[in-house]
């Protein structure tokens, strides 16, 4: 596993190609590590599970996906990412939207108590 470039408490993430209306990122969870419960004003996204097995939350519904599901993360939906077992959890996140920058959080709960 390469290293991400950008380093979060709950692993990482690396950015594998942006361009206008769309971000394809790589994000690495280790285990125990979980984001915070959020939503996006402006963006979409898609998510891919390549390795690992991922606790989904999406509004209310919370689910589990190994490698090969997916899920989608509509517009404005409260959603989480977590993860409860041993190994590290990779997947593909694709955003869509008009604005794709990373102060799009709206966080509700975050256990390392982000803003």
């Amino acid at each position: 596993m390469e290293q991400p470039s950008e380093i979060r408490p709950w692993g990482g993430f690396t950015v594998l190609e942006e361009r206008p209306g769309f971000k394809v990122k790589r994000l690495s969870v280790r285990p125990g590590g979980r984001l915070s419960l959020q939503s996006h004003q402006h963006r979409a996204e898609h998510w891919t599970v390549v390795a690992g097995t991922a606790t989904v939350t999406v509004h209310d519904e919370v689910s589990e996906l190994r490698r090969g599901q997916s899920t989608d993360i509509p517009l404005g939906a409260r959603h989480r990412l977590e993860n409860f077992h041993g190994d590290t959890v990779e997947l593909i996140e694709i955003q869509f939207g008009d604005y794709l920058g990373e102060d799009d959080i709206t966080r509700y709960h975050d256990v390392y108590q982000r803003g």
